[in-house]
């Protein structure tokens, strides 16, 4: 009755864990788990990571203040602007869920639902206190030390959250040097990498030549912009006439030419 109870468990686990988005594996998974959030959102959670350094001691409690997210955004010194970032804040709490791959020391495999942040608070000065989970803490110092190198000011220039999915993607898949990259998946990794998930893990879904269109293509276009001395070739992935997939080969172009 326990082994075949076991196998039933073990079954549901591999569902989940097939289903979901917020899966973590290694530091570089990090990059690309929260295809639910905004562009905006986006940029809050980048330059909370901004504050990490690689010798930060577990349970830190990191302190910033909303004026200086106005100044660093360009916001407005209005009420509403103050109002975008709480919003902001409210979000990466409720929408950065993850699953992380565990293993207990007597070999039980299972999965750890956690989350990236333990502690949020916004105060009334205008001061937020924020702490990366306990679980999570590792990933995020890694990703910080080896995967994670943008400067906010690349981050800044950056309109479409399609493209700061895809930068992120490129960063994770060439070891924090925006150089030669592959990045392959299928369409529902894509389509997770970029829209993220519904409330039971699933992929959000759209039609392969709107997602190619409207979403990869605008965020390689705007990659083409801001990085002219890159090439970036999409190669689609078929079985038989039907979209499974895409590969995406980027490679920096050598020029000895000064602009």
């Amino acid at each position: 009755m326990a082994k075949n109870q076991n196998k039933k468990m073990n079954l549901a686990l591999d569902d989940l864990l097939s289903r979901q988005n917020y899966l973590v594996t290694q530091a570089n998974e990090l990059a690309r788990s929260f295809g639910n959030l905004t562009t905006f959102e986006h940029k809050v959670l980048d330059y909370c990571f901004s504050f990490v350094q690689a010798e930060d001691i577990q349970d830190k409690m990191y302190h910033v203040n909303a004026i200086d997210l106005v100044r660093q955004f360009n916001l407005g010194s209005s009420g509403a602007s103050y109002k975008r970032i709480a919003q902001a804040f409210r979000s990466l709490n409720e929408n950065t869920a993850i699953y992380m791959r565990i293993q207990k020391s007597d070999g039980r495999r299972g999965i750890l639902m956690t989350s990236l942040f333990d502690h949020l608070a916004l105060l009334e000065d205008g001061e937020i206190e924020f702490r990366f989970s306990r679980d999570v803490e590792p990933y995020v110092f890694q990703l910080k030390e080896h995967y994670y190198s943008f400067k906010l000011s690349e981050l800044a220039q950056v309109r479409s959250k399609y493209t700061l999915s895809l930068m992120k993607l490129w960063n994770a898949n060439s070891l924090g040097k925006l150089n030669s990259a592959t990045i392959q998946g299928s369409l529902d990794d894509w389509e997770s990498w970029f829209l993220g998930s519904d409330e039971s893990g699933n992929p959000i879904k759209t039609s392969a030549s709107r997602f190619k269109q409207r979403m990869l293509g605008v965020a390689m276009k705007e990659l083409e912009r801001l990085y002219p001395h890159t090439f970036f070739e999409l190669t689609t992935l078929k079985r038989g006439r039907k979209v499974v997939g895409y590969r995406l080969e980027i490679k920096p172009i050598n020029t000895s030419l000064t602009i």
